[in-house]
């Protein structure tokens, strides 16, 4: 569980005091669960505080907004900014933010597509999302409950309504003793987690279901596929049925907030003879580099985060 704390969140254009963010209890968002996010993460780097692949946050955040037919008043420079402001303000490293694009006016009635769309955006304290499992590798099981196909609910777009599947299968796989869930697709191969992708690795090769599996496409496993072939790895994206991950050789999870976190067992059957494994282990360590501005070929991927001017106590006066 995330720490909901912080300093300051970015509200519709202007910084709140963290206790001062509200919305009416009647918001259409909260009834019907039609908003989207991201989760974004920031790091300290050589160079100073800095927010891992903003720019892809913000296109996919643009996207999935565009998707819930949710016309956003700010493009993606302007967006990319209030993040930048928002992680200033709160200051707090390593970071998770939270940009939330939601309908917040009072307003009921499923079919509400002309409401005030509004934009949220808060940065709390980052932890480790799957505890010990982060490093010393995940129990997971596979769940009863499928990932809605996206002739359904748009698997591409990250929309608020559609984590309840994630919330139903994590809690299944809490009730049993496990981390961590493991969805299928209607077709039962595997999906995701209940908020990350999942890579398999046998031998020299990386394997994660691809769009035909209904996935979420995740700035992380992007990270990961591009890490892994300069690294000399080849990674194919296939359809893969459960077996595959209980016969692979590695297995391990990505997601911004999880990074990436080993896969050690599913439903009590091991998953390899160590964990983390030896392709695993090379990947999260050139992802720590990455993120970290410890490599320089992935310097395009960090967004420098500005010292947060603060104003002069005449100019306050004004």
């Amino acid at each position: 569980m995330m720490a909901a704390s912080g300093k300051k969140v970015w509200m519709d254009g202007r910084l709140v005091d963290f206790a001062d963010a509200k919305v009416h209890v009647l918001t259409h968002t909260l009834h019907y669960g039609v908003g989207v996010f991201e989760g974004i993460r920031a790091y300290p780097t050589r160079g100073g505080p800095a927010i891992f692949r903003l720019k892809e946050h913000v296109e996919r955040l643009i996207t999935s907004a565009r998707l819930y037919h949710m016309p956003l008043p700010w493009d993606a420079e302007a967006i990319g900014r209030a993040i930048l402001e928002t992680q200033a303000a709160n200051g707090v490293l390593p970071s998770y933010i939270r940009p939330l694009v939601y309908r917040g006016e009072p307003a009921l009635g499923v079919k509400n597509s002309t409401g005030k769309v509004s934009l949220a955006i808060a940065a709390i304290p980052a932890k480790k999302y799957l505890g010990e499992g982060s490093e010393a590798g995940v129990r997971a099981k596979i769940s009863p409950l499928r990932k809605p196909r996206s002739d359904a609910l748009p698997s591409f777009a990250k929309a608020c309504g559609n984590y309840t599947n994630s919330y139903l299968a994590g809690l299944d796989a809490q009730h049993d003793g496990y981390d961590e869930a493991i969805l299928l697709d209607a077709a039962g191969n595997l999906a995701e987690g209940t908020g990350e992708n999942i890579f398999l690795v046998r031998g020299e090769k990386l394997y994660t279901p691809g769009l035909e599996s209904d996935i979420l496409l995740g700035i992380t496993r992007d990270t990961v596929m591009r890490l892994a072939g300069d690294l000399g790895f080849e990674v194919v994206e296939k359809a893969l049925s459960p077996n595959e991950l209980l016969t692979a050789d590695e297995a391990f999870f990505s997601g911004t907030y999880a990074e990436l976190a080993p896969i050690r067992e599913v439903g009590g059957y091991r998953v390899g003879s160590e964990t983390p494994g030896p392709v695993t282990r090379q990947i999260m360590a050139a992802f720590e580099k990455a993120v970290r501005g410890e490599d320089a070929r992935y310097a395009s991927w960090l967004s420098k985060v500005p010292t947060l001017a603060v104003p002069s106590p005449r100019a306050a006066r004004r």
